[in-house]
């Protein structure tokens, strides 16, 4: 490594610094990275810049600051409007995965919790029984309440302390330890009460298990979701945008509530987000509400008429 190696010093030859920063911007078939991709990259750098600067390595950081570091960077959070899902597509897809022969009603239970509570799938799956608060069937609410307080991602057996493909974290955007209250429709709650009753739930278990009992793994998920997809839509819309991730149910939720009038502080609340975040997110998908706020600027009236005016 030391031979092959080239010295620090390079750092200060403007040239090797372009060469590097195409070299991050490139994916190894010779493509340009994604934009978040590039983004990312060039902050890891700095990163490695301050560091070496830290440990007087290098004098100075040689990479490009301000608006020549970031223009060819631009990147958006806002949802594509076309991964949204309307309600016959979901609904049609929750149906196919129920149906499926081999742990569809576990799956089906797991999907609707996302579609209904816009959960991140990392989130539904660190769920346990006692976290979700299901009424008495004889009772007139049905609304049920879940619990958010944990977050297992899949992050690979080599990053974890544990070995464990999942590493357990705070919520993602909450200060740490914080938990939040979503409410789950009615449907949802008959859902989830013939879920624990088939499956014999204790409330200290998992929520959504694997065939074996423990976690259930990502990639049962992505490919279950996947076969439902391809099933239930027809050809072009599978080959679209249309509901092509899993996190897709979250997004087609969190923008039904916007659409519905939920006030966006509430929804981002249940959502786990800012409200800066989460308008930037989704008011590209908030539609429906034009012919309303039209006639309440109608009802504000018009300049009146000046005197004399015939």
């Amino acid at each position: 490594m030391e031979r092959n190696s080239l010295p620090v010093s390079v750092w200060e030859e403007p040239e090797r610094v372009d060469e590097v920063l195409r070299a991050v911007d490139t994916r190894l078939d010779g493509k340009q990275a994604a934009a978040w991709s590039r983004k990312r990259n060039r902050r890891i750098l700095n990163v490695v810049m301050k560091h070496a600067i830290r440990r007087r390595v290098l004098r100075t950081n040689p990479l490009p600051k301000g608006k020549e570091a970031t223009t060819v960077t631009k990147t958006s959070n806002a949802v594509d409007k076309r991964s949204l899902m309307n309600a016959d597509q979901a609904a049609a897809l929750l149906d196919w995965i129920r149906r499926r022969p081999r742990g569809g009603t576990r799956l089906h239970a797991f999907f609707a919790t996302l579609y209904y509570c816009a959960l991140r799938p990392e989130e539904a799956v660190a769920m346990r029984v006692q976290d979700v608060i299901l009424p008495d069937s004889d009772t007139r609410d049905q609304w049920c309440e879940l619990l958010i307080h944990t977050a297992t991602p899949e992050v690979g057996k080599q990053w974890t302390d544990t070995g464990e493909i999942h590493e357990k974290r705070d919520l993602k955007g909450l200060a740490e330890g914080e938990t939040r209250t979503v409410p789950g429709h009615p449907a949802l709650t008959g859902i989830l009460r013939q879920h624990v009753e088939d499956e014999q739930l204790k409330p200290g278990d998992l929520l959504f298990q694997g065939e074996t009992g423990g976690i259930l793994a990502g990639s049962v998920i992505r490919r279950a979701w996947r076969s439902a997809r391809k099933a239930v839509l027809p050809p072009h819309v599978f080959e679209s945008p249309t509901g092509r991730r899993v996190y897709d149910n979250r997004h087609t939720r969190l923008t039904k509530w916007l659409n519905d009038g939920i006030p966006p502080a509430q929804v981002a609340e249940w959502a786990g987000n800012r409200v800066p975040v989460l308008l930037a997110t989704y008011a590209r998908c908030v539609e429906g509400q034009l012919p309303d706020l039209k006639r309440r600027l109608e009802a504000a009236g018009d300049l009146p008429e000046p005197p004399g005016a015939g």
